[in-house]
């Protein structure tokens, strides 16, 4: 605090702003340091775009491995059950005479991020170099099943 004597009626204070606003700055520096070393997140390949024209090759069904992911949980390889306590060991069953390591892991609309995530390191665990994310359809897309008969 500043306090001055003045000419008319005696002494008046004032704030001294100087040190509250190097105060101010040392803390915003501090916080824009923390924020960057709290910032997680996974690396994914986002697919392109899809063209109106463009006809995509589909991939192999016989190569795909799918692994779904139900609430229970429930784990599913290709459509085949799988005990939730021996998936890493059935993942590395699955990928042990395979030279392309890539799996798609489908999770339930109802599931919750830890529980696909718990998919996704055993399959990281279990020798899987790739792991893709299967997305929702999207609203109002319609699928083969919900196609009109000719």
């Amino acid at each position: 605090m500043a306090m001055g004597v003045g000419k008319k009626g005696g002494p008046t204070s004032d704030i001294n702003m100087t040190p509250m606003i190097d105060v101010l700055l040392v803390l915003l520096i501090i916080f824009m340091v923390v924020q960057q070393g709290l910032q997680r997140g996974l690396s994914v390949q986002v697919p392109p775009p899809k063209d109106k024209n463009d006809v995509a090759q589909k991939p192999d069904p016989t190569q795909t491995i799918v692994l779904e992911v139900e609430p229970g949980p429930k784990y599913f390889i290709n459509r085949q059950p799988v005990d939730p306590t021996q998936l890493k060991d059935r993942i590395t069953e699955v990928f042990a005479g395979r030279a392309r390591k890539i799996i798609f892991v489908k999770g339930a609309e109802n599931l919750s991020y830890g529980q696909v995530v718990h998919a996704v390191d055993a399959s990281r665990a279990g020798g899987v170099e790739i792991v893709g994310l299967v997305p929702r359809p999207e609203i109002g897309a319609a699928t083969p099943a919900a196609a009109p008969a000719p």
